[in-house]
């Protein structure tokens, strides 16, 4: 019987290529996962583990402090100890004279156990030299020779502040000094800026040569324990590469999110496979059925028979099982090479774990053994002298469709009150568990609806004549494929749909959040003369006025807001903004917002009914109006604020106090809060800005006014903030999804190949009574965009009911949560699924229309 599987899979190839192509994917997919954990945790280890590179033992305190100083000189006396080094660091801004950077400063260590790789000129060897590495020196346009300054108030040149750059040095991939200029300096200048205190974050070992590292770590460990602990955390001696694993732990808390993600995604992808290939060794069996029963007929056992097709399933499992293992490393690779090439991405290495390679393999052989297993029992059920028609499928009055029909029943309507519960309560975990329990059931009540809804939706295609009929009478003719196709396309489409739904909900009621949080789009707030003439060092004062913010494009509207008055001391002694009512409704978001003459409005967070204000012309108390909105400034009218007096004599100054501010030099005799506060600017964009508009409009901004990026805030901005998470959250998922739906095309192209070698003398019947190779290979395709489209279609539906009630789960108690839906999106989805399956007609159609009427109605 080996012989005979053997033969059937050389011989018969092309028939396996489906099966191939699933179990290839699913295992490219999960072992890709499980290389993506590993090769992230080397590219740490070579990161992290750059400091230890030349130690064999390393000393740290248990919680992460500095270790004591006087260790050093214990440990030094340890027999096989060749060299001690503390490491120490410090933080400086450092100056080249004409540009400023964050530097942080490591000390020079003893030549055995110095990491920093020179590439120009030599290691500091006095208090005034420093290293810098090449990358920060090119960037400053500084060489070997020149000075620099780790003071940026004082010029390079200053007595006692000059640091003669010795030499240039190799980046570290120290994660810990990335976006920094990495300095190399002698202990004295790093205690220095220490405060002359010694602060070593660890202490590097290297043995003497032939000592035994076994021998030194156990008097090492002896000697640190004798060290008094005097309340600080005891010291903890490990070798270098524990060290590395220790910090890479505590460096991601220890755990390993995304791998557990994409396990997930990668577990969805071999569901589908399975699906696949159970439905396609379904059909083998059933076209040998004449090839079984002749084995039978000839003395083969049950057994024998059973052994075979499984042997068969063991064949290409573990052939495309390899395949994709050889794919999954090949694209690590090729990632690895492209994050190579990149600054953050220098350090990255590919790991190809050994559970990668052989938990792949092992899966993928398992995963097709048990799809084939009961295609494989099916085939020992076949009487010797049987015919040669297909097993049914499985029915409602049988025990095994009973079995599915109750445990389908079970599984929804427990897992569908769970996900409501968790919905109601806003409880992710008992949500995502009702989830999965529902969608099973769903699952294995398909047999029982997928071909109901295939035929009922086929009813569409008759009116395409012959073809048409011909295809919704096929689609359903053995329910059992049908049901596997569209099931395992289902599952993709499902999930896609549920990711779109749930991304556009969860957008949508953010969007509505802000606005009802944010009272504007935008909201530019300049400094006052206080603090941004040029005499208080602050540089040109921005030009922030109406007519320049009306010229940048996507500006609609502007409103300036002017701090006039401030509120009584026991009401908070808040600032309060006059602005004109006829211009402050034409940037309100809230049409419903009115500002009349007499009221404050004031944000939501005003529970007061009233408010006493201090004006030039004495207290006056006016009831608050509160608005929708939390972030929004208190407002009266112009005429309101003219009519209370505007800011009295000294408000700048009790305002002042309060808050601890000193000025720099005396406030002015009448200075108002808008010398100090400034104006606050109210924008409306066009209502067509989209996110990369709005990004837009506040570049422009800057570069108009002159402000800065963070005096630029609002509700547009924060939408744009929101929207780009989610989008990319949203193409990584669907892009991972993206797996399982290809496997279930393949299936539904692999089910159409099939039928085409079933229904050979059919085709080629119908051909011998006037139907031509066109409306044969319509037929096929009117076949298969019937399975895609109805697995879409229900796909769509299921997806769209799980991703509202999903965010529901996870975002109800932030915001309230109503279904919204990308209807665009999913009509691209139904598209695709559509014309995948179109396309996956193709072939087999060829194959169908080139074959002879005498050549298909010749016996077998």
């Amino acid at each position: 019987m080996l012989q005979v599987a053997l033969a059937q899979v050389r011989v018969h190839a092309r028939r396996f290529l489906a099966v191939g192509l699933a179990v290839m994917l699913g295992v490219a997919f999960l072992s890709a996962t499980l290389m993506v954990g590993a090769t992230t945790k080397a590219s740490l280890g070579e990161s992290i583990g750059a400091s230890y590179a030349r130690a064999d033992l390393v000393v740290t305190a248990q919680d992460g402090g500095s270790v004591p100083a006087g260790v050093s000189a214990d440990l030094a006396s340890v027999p096989g100890v060749d060299a001690v080094h503390g490491l120490e660091r410090a933080y400086a801004q450092l100056t080249t004279g004409s540009q400023d950077a964050l530097a942080v400063l490591t000390t020079t260590a003893t030549p055995r156990l110095e990491t920093a790789v020179m590439t120009a000129g030599s290691y500091p060897s006095e208090a005034g030299h420093v290293a810098l590495d090449e990358a920060s020196a090119a960037r400053l346009d500084v060489v070997p020779g020149d000075t620099v300054a780790l003071d940026a108030a004082a010029p390079a040149t200053s007595p006692g502040n000059a640091l003669t750059v010795t030499g240039l040095t190799e980046p570290s991939a120290d994660p810990s000094l990335s976006g920094t200029v990495q300095v190399l300096a002698s202990p004295t200048v790093v205690r220095e800026l220490n405060d002359g205190e010694t602060v070593a974050r660890n202490l590097q070992l290297a043995l003497a040569p032939g000592a035994d590292p076994a021998e030194v770590l156990t008097a090492t460990s002896s000697a640190v324990d004798a060290v008094p602990e005097d309340g600080r955390a005891p010291l903890v001696v490990r070798t270098a590469a524990e060290q590395t694993v220790a910090d890479i732990a505590s460096f991601s808390n220890d755990s390993d999110v995304l791998t557990g993600v994409l396990l997930a995604f990668a577990a969805v992808a071999i569901l589908v496979a399975g699906l696949v290939i159970s439905n396609t060794f379904s059909v083998l069996v059933a076209q040998r059925t004449r090839e079984l029963a002749l084995l039978r007929c000839i003395g083969a056992e049950r057994r024998q028979v059973r052994t075979a097709v499984l042997v068969e399933a063991a064949i290409v499992g573990l052939v495309s099982s390899v395949l994709g293992v050889l794919l999954a490393t090949g694209l690590m690779a090729a990632l690895v090479a492209l994050a190579r090439q990149t600054d953050y991405g220098s350090f990255a290495v590919l790991a190809v774990p050994v559970s990668a390679v052989a938990g792949g393999i092992a899966v993928g052989l398992l995963m097709t053994l048990l799809a084939a297993l009961l295609p494989a029992r099916a085939a020992t059920r076949v009487a010797p002298l049987a015919a040669l028609r297909p097993a049914e499928p499985p029915v409602a009055g049988s025990g095994s469709g009973r079995l599915r029909l109750v445990t389908g029943l079970v599984a929804v309507v427990a897992g569908g009150g769970l996900l409501l519960l968790g919905a109601l309560s806003v409880a992710l975990v008992p949500a995502v568990a009702g989830g999965a329990a529902s969608f099973l059931g769903v699952m294995l009540l398909a047999p029982l609806f997928v071909p109901r809804s295939v035929a009922a939706v086929g009813r569409i295609a008759r009116p395409l004549g012959v073809p048409g009929v011909l295809a919704s009478l096929n689609a359903v003719r053995n329910p059992a494929r049908t049901t596997a196709s569209s099931a395992a396309l289902m599952v993709g489409v499902t999930l896609v749909t549920m990711m779109m739904v749930g991304a556009q909900t969860s957008r949508t009621s953010f969007e509505r959040e802000l606005d009802q949080n944010y009272a504007v789009d935008l909201a530019v707030s300049g400094a006052g003369t206080a603090s941004a003439s040029p005499d208080a060092g602050g540089g040109a004062q921005p030009r922030l006025d109406g007519p320049t913010l009306l010229e940048v494009d996507g500006v609609r509207t502007a409103v300036e807001l002017t701090p006039v008055m401030l509120t009584s001391a026991q009401d908070g002694a808040e600032v309060v903004y006059a602005v004109d009512p006829a211009e402050l409704a034409g940037v309100l978001r809230s049409e419903g917002t009115v500002l009349t003459d007499g009221v404050v409005l004031a944000p939501q967070t005003w529970t007061r009914t009233d408010v006493t204000l201090e004006g030039g012309d004495g207290a006056a108390t006016l009831p608050v109006t509160a608005v929708d909105a939390v972030y929004f400034q208190p407002l009266i009218t112009t005429a309101t604020a003219e009519r209370l007096g505007g800011t009295p004599d000294g408000a700048l100054s009790a305002y002042l106090a309060p808050t601890g501010e000193q000025p720099a030099e005396p406030v002015p005799a009448g200075a108002s809060l808008a010398d100090h506060l400034g104006t606050v600017f109210w924008l409306k964009l066009d209502d067509a800005a989209d996110v990369a508009a709005v990004t837009d409009v506040q570049a422009r901004i800057v570069d108009a006014t002159g402000v800065s990026e963070y005096q630029v805030s609002g509700a547009a901005l924060e939408r744009v903030a929101y929207n780009q998470v989610i989008d990319v959250l949203l193409l990584i998922v669907t892009a991972l999804l993206a797996v399982a739906v290809l496997i279930a095309l393949i299936g539904v192209a692999n089910t159409l190949s099939l039928s085409v070698l079933e229904r050979r003398r059919e085709n080629s019947l119908l051909r011998a009574l006037g139907l031509t190779r066109g409306q044969l290979r319509g037929m096929l395709a009117v076949e298969a965009v019937l399975m895609a489209g109805v697995a879409a279609l229900l796909g769509t539906c299921l997806g769209t009911l799980y991703g509202w009630l999903g965010a529901q789960s996870a975002l109800g108690g932030m915001a309230p949560v109503s279904p919204a839906v990308p209807v665009g999106q999913i009509a691209a989805v139904l598209a695709v699924a559509v014309g995948a399956g179109l396309l996956a007609s193709v072939l087999p159609a060829r194959r169908a229309a080139r074959l002879s009427p005498v050549a298909g109605l010749a016996s077998d």
